[in-house]
């Protein structure tokens, strides 16, 4: 078992790495895990909100009632579909009204148990019923496991963009279990391993060539170097959070390596199946690292290391592959609803090195506009 700290003034939270903790462990050990964010009211079982996607909930839902009935509560399920419809204004209404008829207090905790959006979505409602209820993060991909269940950013999507209304509300605690990961589509795996990648690439350049080698191994799901991956993921998230929770320094700002390229592509393949989120990460890095060898400040060796380890795991790194029906002026409008915008400017994070990334404050959207038509005409 691993337990990292997230070290924040006054709300400071453990993430537990433990195989079976959600998937056997929870069962066995509900008390425990239970402890400190069960309902505080004596006498009869109080009702335990669990929010959680359909496919999620028909994999976990009888472990769960079973920590629940050994610890003398009940569960109550709000379950939404799976994907990205699902952060709306729509069903953040239906959640907060469903906490609310259930008396929800603010001394309660409600358990997210699903991939990013779940986690995304619970925390936002959250954040905003009763003026800040309590959350514990069950995360059930590898995408939220080392990247979205930790650090308090909360949102849905609106018309104008992804993760544009939203609130920093941190949790009181994650749980990961890996076992959960074998139910995972390889899609989804590859997806989340896209932000394993990040961590190499934006801080460690050690862990990345760790990755090159041991990568395909993460993949399988082989269980010591898929515990290294995550609890080395979640150690440098952790420490980039504890530095700049809000994004105002600039340090959590590197976190977004890929993203801004990322979103601009979501948004423009329609936020569905399409391309996944992981996947627009992946290609979203490539095209930071090609870039910023435009830019004269990367190498071209390091740059290709960089597209060899998204071919290797399986996921996106050629534009034109995509065979999007726009340009690049295109991409760069959706990139002016990035909630990164500092007034006419948008940073980017962009690399001098494996492991040594920046925040650019001076791109030209023009030249990242014909950058970005030459490489869907290119390959």
């Amino acid at each position: 078992m691993d337990v990292i700290p997230v070290a924040l003034a006054g709300r400071s939270y453990d993430v537990t790495i433990e195989a079976g903790c959600v998937l056997d462990g929870f069962a066995r050990n509900a008390d425990a895990y239970l402890r400190s964010y069960r309902p505080a009211t004596a006498g009869a079982p109080r009702a335990v909100p669990f929010v959680a996607d359909t496919n999620s909930h028909a994999l976990f839902r009888d472990a769960v009632e079973e920590s629940l009935d050994s610890a003398g509560l009940e569960a109550r399920w709000f379950v939404v579909a799976p994907g990205e419809g699902a952060k709306s204004w729509a069903v953040l209404e239906q959640v907060t009204d469903w906490l609310l008829g259930l008396g929800i207090s603010r001394s309660d905790h409600v358990f997210a148990l699903g991939g990013g959006v779940v986690g995304d979505l619970t925390g936002f409602a959250c954040a905003i019923a009763k003026r800040g209820c309590g959350f514990v993060q069950l995360p059930t991909t590898l995408l939220a496991q080392v990247d979205s269940s930790v650090g308090g950013k909360t949102a849905i999507n609106t018309s104008a963009g992804k993760n544009l209304i939203g609130a920093f509300h941190q949790p009181s605690a994650v749980l990961i279990d890996p076992l959960v990961l074998d139910t995972l589509p390889d899609r989804e795996m590859r997806a989340g391993h896209a932000e394993v990648l990040k961590y190499g690439l934006l801080g460690d350049a050690e862990f990345f060539a760790w990755l090159e080698a041991n990568g395909s191994r993460v993949l399988a799901r082989e269980a010591d170097p898929l515990a290294y991956a995550i609890a080395t993921s979640i150690a440098a998230k952790a420490r980039i959070v504890a530095e700049d929770e809000r994004e105002t320094s600039g340090t959590r700002a590197l976190l977004n390596l890929g993203h801004t390229f990322g979103h601009a592509l979501e948004a423009e393949t329609g936020f569905g199946d399409r391309l996944l989120h992981g996947e627009a990460v992946a290609l979203g890095m490539v095209l930071a690292a090609r870039y910023s060898e435009h830019r004269g400040e990367l190498s071209a060796s390091d740059a290709e290391r960089v597209t060899r380890a998204v071919d290797r795991a399986g996921l996106p790194s050629e534009l034109a592959a995509l065979n999007l029906d726009c340009d690049g002026d295109k991409l760069c409008a959706h990139m002016h609803h990035d909630k990164k915008m500092e007034g006419s400017t948008l940073p980017f994070v962009l690399l001098r090195a494996i492991g040594g990334a920046y925040l650019a404050r001076d791109v030209d959207l023009a030249d990242l506009a014909a950058f970005l038509d030459r490489q869907m005409q290119a390959h």
